[in-house]
């Protein structure tokens, strides 16, 4: 997926975006949507991937591990294939730190850099999200970032998530649940940004953003251009915080079979 415009040349920056979920193709398409190519600048292609394998949607803990895992399987080689930055799609920020270890090219996190951002546009902050039991990804990124007082309130419409078919046939009934709690924290919370806690919620935001009377930020979309701005001006993670691992092992999950072949 490239800019509109030139065709793609040796010369682009390749950024390869993450899913931590295994993702048919026709999933995977619906990602890509985030991204759509007027997003991306001249000079840059991006790639779209799910993982070989792994956890469902993240409930837990025990499936928050595998993303972690199977991210960094993703992600281990990218630098060697010619990529010049990561970016997992996802507000869990599953693998960012292990990534930031194996890697020197910069690595984004969804949620990290989505939280920072509504700090930017706001005094306060809410998370509006359909899954209450993603709260641990949230308070994860929240107590890591030292942003726990920036927050407003975080709320859910408590509806499993798909994260294969994403809103696609539920979608108005789910728009009207996440602007009715949205206004809520706007009105009862005194949030003054909104966040869409989960990149398989980004077909919300069109809807959202155009009901809100408050920025709304579709997480996606802003963790991409932050890796198009790290590459606009030279700057990556710093390997004085994320030290390089001495001993490779980057095919140690090789051999387990790819979910959808």
């Amino acid at each position: 997926m490239t800019a509109a415009g030139p065709a793609t040349t040796s010369r682009d920056k390749k950024i390869k975006v993450i899913v931590p979920v295994p993702l048919t193709a026709a999933a995977l398409k619906m990602y890509e949507e985030q991204v759509p190519p007027d997003l991306i600048a001249p000079g840059y292609d991006v790639e779209f991937v799910g993982v070989r394998n792994g956890g469902v949607h993240g409930g837990n803990l025990y499936e928050a591990l595998l993303y972690e895992i199977f991210v960094l399987d993703a992600g281990a080689k990218a630098e060697d294939q010619g990529y010049s930055a990561v970016c997992i799609n996802s507000m869990s920020d599953s693998g960012v730190g292990a990534l930031r270890s194996r890697l020197k090219i910069p690595v984004v996190g969804t949620g990290q850099a989505t939280l920072l951002m509504a700090c930017l546009l706001g005094r306060k902050f809410s998370i509006i999200t359909m899954w209450r039991q993603w709260d641990h990804f949230y308070h994860k990124i929240l107590s890591e970032q030292g942003l726990s007082s920036r927050l407003a309130s975080i709320r859910s419409i408590d509806v499993e998530p798909d994260p294969v078919k994403l809103l696609s046939d539920k979608a108005q009934e789910i728009y009207t649940r996440l602007e009715a709690e949205a206004r809520a924290a706007i009105e009862e919370d005194q949030a003054d940004v909104i966040v869409i806690g989960s990149t398989t919620m980004h077909q919300s935001h069109a809807h959202l953003a155009a009901a809100l009377p408050v920025p709304v930020i579709n997480p996606g979309a802003v963790a991409y251009k932050v890796c198009e701005l790290l590459l606009a001006t030279g700057l990556t993670h710093s390997k004085s915080a994320y030290s390089s691992p001495a001993h490779l092992a980057d095919d140690m999950f090789a051999c387990v079979p790819s979910r959808y072949g």
